[in-house]
C-alpha cells in the first residue's frame, strides 16, 4: 500500500533490497543517462529539454514536444515512439526497478537519445515535473485496484488528477485507458468533480468498436496489455483531457 505522505515534499524514497534498485544506482557506462530513479528523477524539473537536448548535442533553447508516459512497464510504447519520432523527447515512468533497466538496455541497444525512463511513484510527478513542461501525458492501463480495501491506492483519484494539470502545456492533452469499467466510470467521477480543471475532448467505453482489424493493432497504436484484452474482447475505454487555463 502506498502511504499519500508520498506526494508530500518532505517525502524521501528509501533504499530498497531489488538487486536493479543498485543497479539503477550504478549504471554501467553504456547505460548511463538513459535512466534515473528515486530523488534522481527530480534533479532536473523544469529542465528537462535542456538535459535531453544538450546531451544529443543540440540547441537547449529548442522547443521540442515533450511527452510522458506513467506505467510504461519495460517502455515498450514509449521506446517505439522515440524511434519512430526522434523530434520528440519521451519520458517513462514506471514503479518497477527491473523494467525501468530493461527499458534503458533496450535505448542502448536502438541508441535512442531521445528517451529517458524513470523509476518512480506516478504521485511525485509535480516533484519531477514543472507547470507547463509537459506537452502529451500519457497513462495506459494502471491498476484497477478493484477490491474494495484498495481502492484507495487508486492514482487516477481526485487529487492527483488536480495536483498534474498544471503540468501540461497550452496545448497539453492527457490520456488515459483502461480495460476495467468500473475503474473507468470512478475516473468519469472524478473528473465530474473537476470541472473547472479539466475539459473533456474525447471519451469512449469502446475505443476498438468499428474496427475490424483491431486484432492486427501493434505496439505503439496499442500496448502489450491491450493487444490481450481486444484478442479476449475485451472493450477499451479511453479519455482524452485538457487542462481548463
Amino acid at each position: 500500500m502506498i502511504s499519500r505522505s508520498v506526494s508530500s515534499p518532505e517525502f524521501q524514497y528509501a533504499p530498497a533490497k531489488n538487486i536493479y534498485w543498485g543497479k539503477l544506482k550504478n549504471l554501467p557506462e553504456t547505460l548511463r543517462g538513459l535512466a534515473l530513479t528515486d530523488h534522481d528523477t527530480e534533479t532536473h524539473r523544469g529542465n528537462w529539454r535542456a538535459q535531453f537536448l544538450a546531451s544529443a548535442g543540440k540547441n537547449p533553447g529548442a522547443t521540442i514536444p515533450l511527452h510522458v508516459e506513467v506505467g510504461c512497464n519495460a517502455g515498450h510504447v514509449s521506446l517505439e515512439w522515440a524511434k519512430r519520432n526522434p523530434d520528440s523527447l519521451y519520458i517513462g515512468i514506471d514503479w518497477k526497478f527491473k523494467q525501468i533497466y530493461r527499458m534503458a538496455e533496450k535505448a542502448a541497444k536502438f541508441k535512442v537519445k531521445n528517451l529517458l525512463a524513470f523509476r518512480a511513484n506516478a504521485e511525485r510527478l509535480p516533484f519531477m515535473f514543472a507547470p507547463g513542461e509537459i506537452d502529451f501525458l500519457h497513462m495506459f492501463f494502471p491498476d484497477p485496484w478493484p477490491k474494495k480495501a484498495q481502492k484507495k491506492n487508486r492514482t487516477a483519484d481526485e487529487a492527483w488528477l488536480r495536483s498534474i494539470a498544471p503540468l501540461l502545456s497550452s496545448r497539453g492533452v492527457f490520456h488515459l485507458k483502461t480495460d476495467h469499467a468500473e475503474y473507468f466510470e470512478f475516473i468519469l467521477g472524478e473528473i465530474e468533480r473537476l470541472g473547472d480543471v479539466w475539459e473533456v475532448l474525447e471519451m469512449t467505453r469502446d475505443l476498438h468498436a468499428g474496427n475490424p482489424d483491431a486484432k492486427k493493432l501493434t505496439i505503439p497504436e496499442v500496448t502489450l496489455f491491450e493487444r490481450l484484452f481486444i484478442k479476449d474482447g475485451l472493450p477499451i475505454h479511453s479519455i482524452r483531457l485538457r487542462p481548463r487555463r
